[in-house]
């Protein structure tokens, strides 16, 4: 893990970048505190996507049905008079 001054992140952000993007933990610290982290973006892609519609699907599986539907109360949202 590697601390870097606000300071130097500003004068440096490119190398801190590439630094990260090789797998090293990049801290940027204010009065020697932390205060942020730079690291790869998540890879995205078909194996993220299909990733989520799993996580998805198991989570509508596990919760129970509402008396009403999303259309239905977008409808009573809708027709609801305003004051």
């Amino acid at each position: 893990m590697s601390s870097y001054s606000v300071a130097d992140a500003k004068a440096g952000l490119p190398r801190l970048i590439n630094r990260a993007m090789a797998g090293e933990e990049v801290i940027i610290t204010r009065h020697g505190k932390p205060v942020a982290e730079i690291r790869p973006a998540p890879v995205r892609g078909p194996a993220a996507r299909a990733a989520f519609y799993d996580w998805l699907a198991g989570r509508r599986s596990t919760l129970k049905g509402s008396p009403i539907t999303s259309v239905e109360l977008l409808n009573l949202i809708h027709d609801e008079p305003r004051a």
